[in-house]
């Protein structure tokens, strides 16, 4: 409910308060004569004057009526504290088409528009408490601005721009496709670590399961899905403007995928595309719609090519609900690839003000400076590296989008009803600049999201997953790379190469290529969590809330195989985030060398303990090990056990290595070896760094003494935090 106009007062003083001596101008509504007004500048007059040209002011129209938002207070939305001037009637009574014309404005919520080159100049009616003529304020702002603005307004209704490529689809052709798996197979051919090697090999049977079915899209028109072929149907393509001819293009969707089989240009098969739609989407399209009233209005913003992002829009929104046909060819704006992405190109100026929208992408740096507030950044959607990714929180990627429009939504037009209104209300003619309210911003309620922080376990995908900017212009403009053609697009090379397209590591700043070396300033904690999570093959996540609203202070979780290990506060992100994995270190330690002591050989005095005491990340990765093995004699599954633990060792050894201080080594000292028999005989090491100890182990063999002292070496950054927080990279690690 709207907050009653305010009633004029006592007599307390009288015109503009405070301004200084007015200028009296003839008034017009076209080329009608309203009469005459006292114009009082709010800025002296060197420092701006008055806005209207020729010492008149001539209205062009009324703007548009607002059902319940006072023009005072839609111009403090889209154009805070852009007072220019105040005017008053210089006659008494006044002429009566200029009351006529200020009644109009005060009850139907109107403002009278004075066009002045790229600006309008909006005349809003106010209360006085003393003056009995009509007296206005005069505002500026961009023309067309306050025209797309009441109508949001008045519905709630904010503005939302989504990126297409690794946000909401991944996209490939045949020859992305083989690239890709050309990639990976030489990547495959020089990789030692098993791990990553059985990652890569599935990565790339999932690539090519799709090329197989997009070949066969381009070769028969149909597909085989699980035993089941799926024909063709052709969907048209509305055209977007009288002149361009009808389209038919032979689309297969494919549900149970989230997968679509499009041709962008329905008479040359190379065109042909196998999509990718990332999981909840449709909830997020429900909700933005949802019983028939539009919460958002929608704009895509991306930087790929024209057609090609039309058709993936047309995919995604295939009913129009989302855009309309009529606005379609503005509302999807493709930016030139490296170009910087902005609200006011979107919304060139006119459809939406930029503080009433935002952004969903899964790329932050991609934005301009000043819009990088509003971005709600994703986890960029990698269907082929880490498929499982997307399910692995309890709330999809796209839902947690949805829950965070819906919040800011929300947070946006409580400000502007119980804070803006409320005091728009009460404003009078004789109030001054500094009296306006403040006005709700939607980067006040969306929390920036950091570009390196982990989304899973793993290293972020090493090479884009579907086609982006000028390659899909290359790949689709009719002229298609031969399906024998072997050359690799630039936006794609291996890693090593110079200038390479390189993704963020986690847990860290963002890495660029420069020379083809790279900067990062990975935190120590978080480092040392993610090496243990990818040794003992367990998922390591980071989630982050907002901890309070007043303070906006960010809470960080830590999950380990799905369970929390530790929380951190701070007032930035990566504080909260460092403060997290220093807990969950500390946390892990206890159990890591409980299961990790009796496969060393020696007696677990915790070994009594109830399993449901700890977390279980250990339990699972050693089970899951055994699972993949086949059954071995018991010789050799110790044979087998003691080569896993040293290929462990020296993984966890190389980690050390890295945050060892310059010139300072980690040292094993070889202290009591039992004198028994072969079977029983012991192995005691303690490690040092810098004449301190760092921790002791006991074992069957050496690898294993040395294994055992790991949790207590890695922890050592908690008990040396200020001298490891300083460590080079270039310290050697030395044993005796």
């Amino acid at each position: 409910m709207a907050t009653p106009r305010a009633q004029p007062q006592a007599v307390v003083g009288g015109g503009a308060a405070g301004a200084p001596g007015g200028v009296t101008m003839r008034m017009f509504h076209g080329d009608v004569f309203l009469g005459e007004a006292d114009v009082f500048p709010m800025k002296q007059a060197g420092e701006g004057g008055l806005p209207f040209p020729s010492n008149e002011i001539r209205i062009s129209h009324l703007s548009p009526a607002s059902e319940r938002c006072p023009p005072l207070a839609i111009l403090q939305t889209i154009a805070p504290f852009s007072l220019r001037c105040k005017l008053q009637a210089k006659l008494m009574p006044p002429h009566p088409s200029l009351h006529r014309l200020y009644l109009t404005c005060f009850n139907e919520f109107k403002s009278a528009v004075v066009v002045v080159g790229d600006d309008e100049l909006h005349l809003v009616a106010m209360p006085s408490k003393v003056e009995k003529v009509p007296c206005f304020w005069c505002c500026s702002l961009r023309s067309g601005i306050y025209a797309a603005s009441v109508g949001m307004l008045n519905l709630r209704c904010l503005a939302i721009v989504f990126d297409l490529d690794e946000t909401l689809i991944v996209a490939n052709t045949m020859k992305s496709f083989e690239d890709r798996i050309e990639i990976l197979s030489r990547r495959m051919d020089v990789e030692d670590d098993p791990v990553r090697v059985s990652g890569m090999s599935a990565e790339i049977k999932r690539y090519i399961e799709d090329r197989e079915l997009l070949k066969e899209f381009i070769d028969t028109d149909t597909v085989t899905d699980n035993g089941r072929i799926v024909g063709t149907q052709k969907e048209e393509v509305v055209p977007m403007s009288g002149g361009q001819e009808r389209v038919l293009r032979p689309v297969i969707r494919l549900p149970e995928r989230n997968a679509i089989l499009t041709r962008i240009n329905p008479e040359i098969r190379d065109t042909s595309v196998f999509v990718k739609l990332r999981p909840a989407w449709e909830d997020l399209r429900s909700y933005l719609t949802a019983k028939g009233r539009k919460r958002f209005e929608v704009y895509v913003c991306t930087m790929a090519e024209r057609d090609y992002a039309l058709e993936m829009w047309r995919l995604l929104d295939p009913e129009t609900n989302l855009i309309s046909l009529h606005n379609l060819a503005e509302r999807v704006v493709c930016v030139k690839a490296g170009s910087k992405k902005s609200l006011q190109n979107v919304f060139k100026d006119k459809g939406c003000h930029p503080k009433m929208a935002m952004v969903i992408d899964d790329r932050l740096q991609v934005w301009d400076e000043k819009d990088q507030p509003r971005v709600h950044v994703v986890p960029a959607y990698t269907p082929y590296y880490a498929p499982q990714a997307e399910m692995a929180s309890a709330v999809p990627v796209l839902c947690v989008a949805r829950n965070v429009a819906c919040n800011v939504r929300g947070g946006f037009f409580r400000e502007f009803d119980e804070n803006l209104l409320r005091k728009v209300f009460e404003l009078m003619y004789e109030n001054e600049l500094l009296d306006l309210p403040y006005a709700p911003d939607v980067g006040d309620y969306l929390v920036c999201e950091d570009t390196s922080f982990p989304q899973n376990n793993k290293d972020t995908a090493p090479i884009h997953e579907g086609m982006s900017g000028a390659e899909v212009e290359k790949r689709l403009n009719g002229l298609a790379y031969p399906r024998d053609q072997k050359q690799i697009p630039s936006l794609i090379r291996l890693s090593d190469d110079e200038g390479a397209t390189i993704r963020d590591t986690p847990g860290s700043t963002n890495i660029q290529s420069n020379g083809g070396s790279l900067a990062t300033t990975p935190s120590l904690f978080v480092t040392v969590l993610q090496e243990i999570g990818r040794l003992c093959e367990s998922k390591v996540e980071f989630r982050s809330t907002v901890s309070s609203v007043k303070s906006m202070q960010f809470s960080v979780e830590v999950l380990f195989s799905n369970e929390k290990i530790g929380i951190g506060i701070g007032k930035t992100r990566d504080e909260a985030q460092v403060q997290a994995a220093e807990k969950a270190l500390q946390n892990l330690e206890s159990s890591y060398l409980s299961f990790v002591t009796p496969v060393a050989g020696v007696p677990n005095k915790d070994a009594n303990k109830s399993p449901g005491s700890g977390n279980g990340f250990l339990e699972d990765a050693i089970l899951s090990d055994d699972i993949s093995m086949e059954e071995p004699s018991g010789s050799t599954l110790k044979q087998q056990d003691h080569s896993n633990a040293s290929d462990r060792l020296s993984s966890v050894i190389g980690l050390i290595r890295e945050l060892c201080l310059e010139d300072q080594h980690v040292v094993f000292r070889d202290q009591v070896q039992n004198s028994g028999s072969a079977l029983n005989e012991e192995y005691h090491f303690q490690a040092e760094l810098g004449g301190q100890i760092l921790g002791r182990g006991t074992g069957l063999n050496r690898d294993f003494a040395k294994l055992q002292e790991v949790p207590e070496v890695v922890k050592a950054p908690l008990n040396l935090g200020s001298t490891f927080k300083g460590r080079s990279g270039s310290s050697l690690l030395t044993q005796t």
